[in-house]
């Protein structure tokens, strides 16, 4: 059984929407690293948002946050200034 994570354990990574935030869940669980996402809609109900409205958080164990922050720096690309 898995081990809950409580609140207090957690430190929110990004904030994204729901496809790139079940992209980087993927990651890093694929990784070892316990991954929740948190969000303030549920996605089920409300498949479509505007803005921020369907921000999703990514958290992970404090643990964690050296080598997901690691994780996200090599795969997120930065946008080319011109």
């Amino acid at each position: 059984m898995p081990q809950l994570l409580s609140d207090d354990s957690l430190v929110e990574i990004r904030r994204c929407d729901q496809g790139e935030a079940m992209v980087v869940k993927s990651l890093f669980e694929s990784e070892g690293i316990p991954t929740l996402l948190r969000s303030r809609i549920a996605h089920s109900v409300h498949p479509f948002t505007v803005g921020a409205q369907g921000e999703v958080a990514i958290l992970v164990p404090k643990a964690h946050v050296a080598r997901a922050t690691l994780l996200l720096t090599r795969v997120v690309r930065r946008p080319r200034v011109s």
